[in-house]
């Protein structure tokens, strides 16, 4: 593991914390707000960094932000099995988070695969969570069969799912390689549509020379994040993606109705596939739509706020 990152322009302190057999690397703002925790939640591949313009707003309308770089990033621990990034692991690190602040729940926000963890999390321990707010990837329903079969049979072995799954290390070699092009290429919006190419379409954004449409970010944004990967490698953060079978069978026995009240905040050009049937397995969910990609909130992070803040303000009135 590595110790806490270096000062980041703009954004608190990182310290240690020691939670469900690991350490994570938490970075707080607004501790006079206490008893009004926000948990934010990462996502692919990414880092607490990116919710570097949510921080300040969350904390002037009086919210506790807690703002951990989960399991396998940043300066927090990177397990060497595998099976220590499944569902039951992430969720717990974000439990006992919790408990470590003195919290009995908390609302929390996820982005892409930390949005996964906290429909997760709402599923396992819904007594921990008392609002949801998830960015770019809905609900998932489980199905009948696990998720990789499932991808495998209608996206084929080059999806970078199953690639990741069934071709463990391959892809994370490539992407060690060319951190910086990689990161550079991936954090793009307004990127001409074109048609796909055959072959693992990750490892050939990696290497890839002329990065398409425009940077999301500023260099010095990108570099944290360079920075980051460069420091740990993919392959912790990886590992997340190969407990995706694992998870489906953790998940078999819960409630799949999410009762608290989510609000879903879709990027209307993100490639994420919409849920259509949301609404059944999130009864009391608000539907938000902003005219932006994958990376919602580093895109849009005034309107992104502006909803959330909205959002947040209509439910504590009630």
């Amino acid at each position: 593991m590595n110790p806490p990152s270096h000062r980041l322009p703009d954004f608190p302190e990182p310290t240690l914390v020691a939670v469900n057999g690991v350490e994570i690397e938490v970075f707080e703002a607004g501790r006079h707000n206490a008893g009004r925790p926000v948990v934010l939640c990462h996502g692919w591949p990414e880092h607490a960094y990116s919710w570097r313009h949510q921080v300040p707003a969350l904390v002037a309308a009086g919210y506790h932000v807690i703002v951990p770089n989960q399991r396998g990033y940043g300066g927090s621990s990177r397990p060497a099995d595998v099976t220590e990034y499944d569902i039951e692991h992430l969720s717990g690190d974000l439990v006992a988070l919790l408990d470590h602040y003195g919290y009995d729940d908390a609302t929390f926000v996820g982005h892409d695969w930390g949005a996964f963890v906290v429909w997760g999390l709402t599923l396992l321990h819904p007594h921990r969570v008392n609002r949801v707010i998830n960015l770019s990837l809905p609900y998932q329903e489980r199905g009948e069969r696990p998720w990789i079969e499932v991808m495998e049979e209608a996206l084929g072995g080059d999806f970078y799912f199953v690639h990741f799954n069934r071709r463990p290390g391959v892809a994370d070699a490539v992407l060690d390689e060319n951190a910086s092009r990689f990161l550079r290429n991936l954090y793009r919006k307004n990127e001409p549509l074109r048609a796909p190419e055959p072959g693992m379409a990750l490892m050939q954004l990696a290497r890839a020379e002329v990065p398409l449409g425009e940077p999301v970010m500023s260099d010095a944004e990108l570099a944290v994040f360079v920075a980051a990967f460069e420091a740990t490698g993919f392959t912790g953060s990886i590992n997340w993606y190969r407990n995706l079978d694992r998870n489906w069978r953790l998940l078999a026995d819960v409630d799949p109705v999410v009762k608290q009240p989510a609000l879903m905040i879709y990027g209307s050009r993100d490639m994420v596939a919409r849920s259509e049937r949301l609404a059944e397995f999130v009864p009391d969910v608000d539907v938000v739509d902003l005219d932006c990609g994958h990376w919602i909130q580093q895109e849009l992070p005034e309107e992104t706020n502006r909803v959330i803040l909205t959002w947040l303000a209509q439910q504590d009135a009630t």
